[in-house]
């Protein structure tokens, strides 16, 4: 397999963002990066009809091409990265300041694999701050974040945990429950926010419930693609008017 020089500055960050018509967001996403201090902005693009790739590359980022599927962009991503630590961001997450800083003191405590960034969403509605407990929760509990976290690892352990499976859903939580048996999920100390839109297009308790089932099918072992269909489908139904 093809894989782009590593940097020699064993603290480089690469940031990988997968989108997916994400033009009205990506300006924002990759602004926000600007002047902090990052190896390379890589966004891999799967298949968007909008502006993503366009306003991507106005902004200075590196953009490739692959599937419309975020675990095999993160891969394509991740494999022509230059830097050694990898930081997966979603395209509506926004990082906190100082977040170079905070990726390579969390990756520095004894025995941790990988991290991750506390979960806030953009909208200060009573119902979004109980998702917030829960994800919380979930972190102290199983040490387990979500993607919108903003997942960081360094390249060595990304290559050891066997990077992404070419999974349709739960290919963050599959990568992370690997990256357990190598050590520690630490939380930085900051925070990423991540836009409320999901939530708020689909409904709170419907979108929790649709990730809750998706872990317990996880774990029962019913096939992804099953699990992507009925995802799938129940977003078409919640999103009709």
């Amino acid at each position: 397999m093809h894989r782009e020089p590593a940097s020699t500055n064993s603290g480089a960050i690469s940031v990988v963002i997968p989108a997916l018509n994400e033009e009205e967001r990506i300006s924002a996403c990759i602004n926000r990066l600007a002047g902090s201090d990052v190896a390379e902005v890589i966004v891999v693009d799967g298949g968007s009809t909008d502006d993503t790739v366009r306003i991507a590359r106005s902004m200075g980022a590196r953009v490739l091409s692959g599937p419309a599927n975020r675990g095999r962009q993160q891969n394509i991503g991740a494999q022509h990265a230059r830097g050694a630590i990898l930081l997966f961001l979603h395209a509506d997450t926004s990082l906190p300041r100082g977040f170079a800083d905070q990726i390579r003191e969390t990756l520095g405590r004894g025995k941790v694999s990988a991290g991750a960034f506390r979960f806030r969403l953009d909208e200060r509605k009573r119902r979004l701050r109980l998702v917030e407990w829960m994800v919380a929760l979930r972190c102290r509990l199983f040490s387990l974040p979500y993607g919108d976290q903003a997942i960081f690892v360094s390249r060595e352990m990304f290559d050891r945990a066997g990077r992404f499976a070419n999974l349709p859903v739960m290919e963050d939580f599959d990568l992370l429950l690997r990256l357990k048996r190598l050590g520690r999920i630490s939380l930085a100390n900051g925070v990423a926010v991540t836009s409320a839109r999901r939530w708020r297009q689909e409904g709170v308790w419907k979108l929790t419930l649709k990730h809750q089932v998706c872990i317990l099918g996880y774990y029962l072992r019913i096939p992804p693609e099953r699990l992507a269909r009925w995802r799938n489908a129940r977003e078409s139904a919640d999103l009709k008017p």
